[in-house]
Formats: C-alpha cells, structure tokens, sequence
C-alpha cells in the first residue's frame, strides 16, 4: 500500500467538522469519522466527513438516522411477548385442564388486565420517565407470566375453578410492558425536531413503520404460539415470551431514545396545562372500533372456516387480512403532505366501510381469502391514522398516556367484538357474525367525521 501525502496523514483539525457530525450522536446512526489517514488496500481515499455524515434522503432510511439502527429491531421484538400472552394463555390453560371455558376466561382475564394496566403504566412513563416504569413493567410481567404457567399445570389437581389462574392470567396482562404505544412516543418526540414539512413526513414515515410492527407481531404471534405447543409443549410459548420480555424489553428500555421524551413534572399550573382535553376520546373510541372489528371478524371467520374445513385454519385468513393491512400501512410514509390525516382518516374509512359488506358475500374460502386481501388495504392506514391524530390532539407531556389508552382501546375493542360476534356466531351462524365487523367499520366513519369537523374547527 502506497503512503499518503502528509497533508492527508494528520487527523482533521476540530473547526473543520461538519456541523451535522457534533449534531448526530453515535447512538442515532452516524457513521464514523475516520481520524487517521488511513485508506483502503484498493488505494482508494475514504468518503470526506461531510459525505459519510449525511443524512439519508430515503423516507424509511430516516429512520435509522433519527433513532439508531438498534431501536427498530428492539421495538419490533420487545412487543412480540404481549402478541403472543392472550394465545398462549388461550392454549396453555385450555391444554392442561381441558376446558375451552376456562381457558377463554384465563385469556379473557388477560385482556381486561391489558387493557386497565396500560394506561397506567403510560401515565407513570409521563410523569417518571420511560425507562424505570419499562424496567419494573418487565420484571413485574416476567414473574406473572411464570406464575401463570406455575398455576396452570397445578389446575387439574385443584378440582375448581382455578382462581390463581384467572388471577395470574390478570396480573400477566396487567403488568405487560407497552412497548408500541411507548415506541410511539419516542418516535413522535424525535421528528419534533425536524423543520416545516420534513417533521411531518419523518413522523407519518415512523407511524407507517410502527402500524405494520404491530400487524406483523399480531400475525407472528399467535403462529409462534401455535407452532412451539403444537410440536413441543403448551408451556414453551409463555415461557419464551417470558424469557423476551425480561431480555429485550430492558434494552429498549435504557436505549438512549428515551432521553428525548419529555416529562411532566412542572409545576401544578404546568400539570393542569397538559391535562388530556376531550377530544381524544374520538381516537380512543376508534380504536375500541377497530378493536371490535378485529375481534368479530376473527370469531367469524372461525365460524366460516368450520363451515368448509376446520376453525383452526381461521388463524391462515385472518393472517391474509392482516398482511395486506401491514402493506398498506407502509404506504401512508408516502402519501402527500397535504392530504391531512383527518382526510385520511375519512377516506379511509369510509373505503373500509364499503370493503366489510363484501364478509358477507364470499361461499367459499378461496373467495374469502380474496375478500380479506382486499379489505386489509384500509384498515392499515385508518390505524396508523388514528395513532397520528392522537398524537395531534395529546398534549406533549401525556402523549405515554394517550398513546396507551389508544392501545387499549384496541384491546378492550377486540374483546367486545369476540364476545359479541361468538353469540350471534353460536344462534345465528357467521353471516349474523360478519355484521358486526361492518357496523364496527360505520363507528370508525362516524368518529372519523367528528374528528375532522372538530379538528377543522381548532384549526
């Protein structure tokens, strides 16, 4: 290897770095400087510090660049255990003690846990910051989760009803660390950064990204689950869940994003300031909507699927609604500017409306998987829409708050549907149960036009 001139030999004085390089921490993804005047073998001169430090101009690969390239396989594993609690409780307890009752009730109880804990834990994150409340949320879930498996295999021997079962499934679902809702937060305090139009296009890039993290954890889930107690044993799928949560949901913990969310801890002035106005229930009811879709269109098709094959094959339907819906989420990143998210909202909707009374046409389940795919493509962005607007409405220092309450509306929403959509399901066959995914789908159009004539207002 030839040697360098000594003009390149010396390290670069401080003045002349770029000002992007002392912007950029390492943690968000920015490359190296190199401070030697070392080259390649090839003999090539390294890329200056202005190139190597330039942000990149893909809407996807901001991403990396704003939050480092470790946050998004954190984010996207950490929330894996809490797709996989409701199923794994739904099949471990059904397993041991062969009742299909009591295992409904056990990952009931794990729902309504969910539900009541997130905001909570949201609201602790606001006011005590993400990482402590993260930290105890795991240790706390990891040792519900190994209760629930400790309380069911000793279930058959109790001869009752199993009520530490019930009570452990609860505090399993109580306890689970909100890693979506509170990567949201972390995403939305790291595109405030950004200047005029690059903010909001960094911030609907980030929200399409998180809508099909959730999708595709809520699809790989319930597999995982299915496959680990199917060719193993029942217990494997809450204790891996168990093992991810005391593992990842640390590290996306103390992951260096959290030091950008701020906290309300002002004054009592400042306190009542940032009280959560009104209208963030109209998110807050959609997604219960969208919960009450989701959750009848999955009883439903259980109901269809026996009418041709087995139920069991309803999970493969609902995974095709549910990959076409990831798809569709990750287009909003490229969506124009001036279609606001009120309009995107409405339109939206008002597609998914008119896509659900197509449930109640298909007589076969090739139709069916067609039907599905096709309804999926709005259900993607009205999520990532409604998540967006939340943030829109939520002041900045509750935004751990109403980010979860967004959450757990989808939860409570889901078991509502379920419920629901079983009875009719049970008296009346799937066409009485597909009905109610479709008023599920008027509610979001309702909401969604009382959310843009209210925010049209504010504006």
């Amino acid at each position: 290897m030839s040697s360098l001139p000594s003009s390149l030999e010396a390290p670069l004085p401080p003045d002349t770095a770029p000002a992007s390089a002392a912007a950029i921490p390492a943690s968000a993804g920015a490359t190296a400087v190199p401070t030697s005047g070392q080259v390649p073998e090839s003999g090539q001169v390294p890329p200056s510090p202005q190139v190597l430090n330039s942000p990149p101009t893909g809407r996807f690969a901001r991403l990396p660049h704003l939050a480092g390239r470790s946050f998004i396989p954190l984010g996207l594993f950490a929330r894996l255990p809490l797709a996989m609690l409701t199923v794994g409780a739904l099949t471990l307890v059904t397993s041991v003690t062969g009742s299909y009752a009591l295992g409904g009730t056990a990952a009931g109880a794990v729902g309504i846990g969910s539900a009541l804990g997130a905001p909570v834990f949201g609201a602790l994150a606001d006011r005590r910051g993400q990482r402590p409340v993260l930290l105890v949320a795991a240790v706390l879930n990891t040792l519900a989760v190994l209760a629930l498996i400790g309380t069911a295999w000793a279930a058959p021997e109790a001869g009752s009803f199993p009520v530490a079962v019930i009570a452990a499934a609860f505090l399993a679902g109580a306890s689970c660390p909100q890693v979506g809702p509170l990567a949201r937060v972390r995403w939305m305090a790291l595109t405030s950064r950004g200047k005029g139009g690059k903010a909001g296009r960094d911030l609907d890039t980030a929200l399409s990204y998180e809508g099909t993290a959730d999708e595709l954890t809520f699809v790989l889930g319930p597999a995982l689950v299915g496959i680990l107690a199917s060719l193993v044993a029942p217990w494997l799928p809450l204790a891996l869940a168990a093992a991810m949560t005391i593992t990842l949901v640390p590290a996306f913990a103390v992951h260096s994003t959290h030091k950008a969310v701020p906290l309300n801890r002002g004054s009592a002035a400042s306190r009542k300031a940032a009280r959560i106005p009104a209208v963030v229930a109209l998110p807050v009811l959609a997604m219960v909507a969208m919960g009450t879709f989701f959750g009848s269109a999955q009883t439903a098709l259980s109901s269809f699927s026996a009418s041709f094959a087995t139920s069991e094959i309803a999970g493969l339907l609902y995974a095709v609604m549910g990959l076409s819906s990831a798809a569709a989420a990750l287009s909003v990143a490229y969506w124009p500017q001036r279609f606001t998210p009120a309009a995107r909202w409405l339109v939206s909707a008002a597609l998914m409306n008119v896509l659900a009374l197509l449930l109640l046409v298909p007589g076969s389940l090739g139709g069916m998987v067609a039907v599905l795919l096709v309804l999926g493509m709005p259900v993607g962005p009205v999520m990532v829409t409604v998540f967006a607007i939340g943030g829109l409405v939520a002041p900045v220092e509750r935004l751990g708050t109403v980010m979860t309450a967004l959450a757990s509306g989808i939860v409570a929403g889901t078991a509502l549907g379920a419920a629901v959509g079983g009875q009719l399901a049970q008296a009346h066959g799937y066409h009485a149960a597909f009905v109610v995914p479709v008023v599920a789908a008027g509610g979001l159009l309702v909401l969604g036009a009382a959310a843009a004539a209210i925010l049209r207002k504010r504006h």
